[in-house]
């Protein structure tokens, strides 16, 4: 559905460092009145010293691809594909209130968040500010703003600290194991097409190092925190 149709724009969102739109997905599967989403085009993007130069929308779409390899469905739907300013990321828009974020959430679904720790450690995120966590229908909890992450090198800067050290869980390794098997099928080939080869490389390496280790890890580096928190 967010394939295909038209990308009409509806307003630019405030507060976002890259060129962001709230838009809707019109004709081809949608239903009558369209599907909203978020679009992210290319040539918003930002330059960044550290990440090259276009290549945010397509780590956030690899994301997607992860989260849905995991079964933890954490990403909302996510495509790259055309739109009004070129190509871009559009994902699916999750209707929910900018005050209930991690900070307010993490008490009712620990859990939860327990998978996003292990997830944002296997994307290398750089940006996993508490307002990247938000609630959406029936009580889901999506994260969202994946522009920034599977940089080779160690990256990772959380507002999820709290699990620091605490063992893994079943259910995460369920989800990390899913995603290991991924590599040799379809999350591989996908990750291949988004990504540089060393990227999928060091995707798979921290992979594999997490499991080995059993346990969430704790803060490293000068900046395990992003800015501003929310």
């Amino acid at each position: 559905m967010l394939a295909g149709g038209e990308v009409e724009l509806i307003e630019r969102m405030p507060w976002a460092s890259n060129a962001t739109f709230l838009a809707r997905v019109i004709g081809g599967t949608a239903p009558a009145g369209g599907v909203l989403v978020v679009y992210k085009p290319r040539r918003g993007e930002r330059p960044l010293w550290d990440f090259p130069t276009g290549t945010l929308a397509n780590r956030e779409v690899a994301a997607h691809a992860v989260s849905r390899a995991s079964g933890w469905e954490i990403v909302p739907p996510t495509v790259l594909r055309d739109g009004p300013f070129g190509p871009g990321m559009v994902q699916a828009f999750v209707d929910h209130d900018p005050d209930d974020h991690f900070l307010e959430l993490r008490d009712e679904h620990p859990e939860r968040f327990r998978a996003f720790a292990a997830f944002d450690v296997v994307i290398n995120n750089a940006d996993r500010k508490a307002g990247h966590c938000i609630l959406g229908e029936a009580g889901h909890v999506w994260g969202v703003d994946h522009g920034v992450s599977f940089h080779v090198h160690p990256k990772l800067r959380t507002a999820i600290w709290d699990y620091a050290g605490e063992p893994l869980g079943d259910a995460v390794v369920d989800g990390l194991r899913r995603i290991e098997a991924g590599f040799t099928s379809d999350l591989g080939g996908r990750l291949h097409d988004l990504l540089h080869p060393e990227e999928v490389a060091a995707t798979r390496d921290r992979l594999c190092a997490l499991l080995d280790a059993g346990v969430l890890p704790f803060p490293r580096g000068d900046y395990p925190y992003p800015w501003p928190l929310i």
